[in-house]
C-alpha cells in the first residue's frame, strides 16, 4: 500500500494538533487542598453524599463532590488564621474552582 500525498497531509495535520495539545498542557500551578486533620471538615462536607462501597460502578463513576458545601468552610477559617491570598486571586468563595480535592 502506497502512502499518497493526501495521506501525508492528514498525518501532518494530526501531528500538528497533537503537538499543540502537548505544548499547551502543563503541570497544575495551584495547590491542592491538603488531606489532613485541619481540612478534614472540608472533605467531610464535600463527600457527605458519596456512594458507599457497595454502590454501583455507574454511581461511583459519576459522583461529584459537593464543592459548594465545602467552600463555605474555607473563608471563615482562612480569615481567622490570617492567611493572606495572593494579588489577583479569584473570588474567595470559589476556592474549589481552582484548588482540587485529593482522593
Amino acid at each position: 500500500m502506497k502512502i499518497e500525498k493526501r495521506d501525508w497531509f492528514f498525518i501532518g495535520l494530526v501531528a500538528v494538533i497533537l503537538a499543540i495539545f502537548i505544548a499547551i498542557s502543563g503541570e497544575e500551578k495551584t495547590k491542592p487542598v491538603p488531606n489532613n486533620a485541619t481540612h478534614k471538615s472540608v472533605y467531610e462536607a464535600a463527600y457527605k453524599n458519596a456512594p458507599g462501597p457497595d454502590a454501583s460502578l455507574f454511581k461511583k463513576t459519576f459522583f461529584k463532590p459537593s464543592k459548594k458545601d465545602a467552600e463555605k468552610l474555607c473563608e471563615p477559617c482562612h480569615n481567622a488564621k490570617g492567611i493572606i491570598l495572593p494579588p489577583n486571586h479569584p473570588p474567595k468563595h470559589r476556592c474549589l474552582f481552582c484548588h482540587k480535592l485529593l482522593n
